[in-house]
């Protein structure tokens, strides 16, 4: 199933050192997902206007084992269609946004990190219908 809204690509891609919709976590229901891989710090731009819903930047440890998995900072924005943006493995303290602000598409709202489960730097994105945590939808981009 396809997203309804359209989405900007949430990072500059001049700085993207590699994109990939494969990899281990990737499956099943995580399947559209999208990993940019670029250095730390990179801006993380919101993919469409919306909602903050929920804000992790707690966490400065991550790895290659699964064991991390729950240690990955995140933000989630609710946009129209009921559909959530997920920025993943942002970088310890980096959020620039808190739940309840309303975000404009390509704002800044963190960095790229290397949080939770994770082999290096990237930004884990993915859309899904709300209330449907992880059952990722295919993105059309802009």
């Amino acid at each position: 199933m396809k997203t309804k809204n359209l989405y900007n690509i949430p990072i500059d891609l001049e700085k993207v050192t590699k994109t990939a919709k494969e990899g281990i976590a990737h499956v099943g229901d995580l399947i559209n997902s999208i990993d940019y891989d670029a250095p730390e710090g990179t801006p993380v731009l919101a993919a469409l206007d919306g909602v903050v819903i929920a804000v992790k930047d707690d966490s400065n440890i991550g790895g290659t084992d699964q064991k991390y998995e729950n240690d990955g900072n995140y933000i989630e924005i609710l946009h129209d269609n009921n559909e959530v943006s997920e920025y993943e493995h942002i970088r310890y303290s980096s959020s620039k946004v808190k739940v309840g602000d309303n975000i404009k598409t390509g704002q800044t709202i963190a960095e790229v990190g290397n949080t939770g489960w994770s082999e290096c730097p990237h930004l884990h994105f993915m859309v899904y219908p709300k209330g449907q945590e992880y059952k990722t939808l295919e993105i059309k981009f802009v």
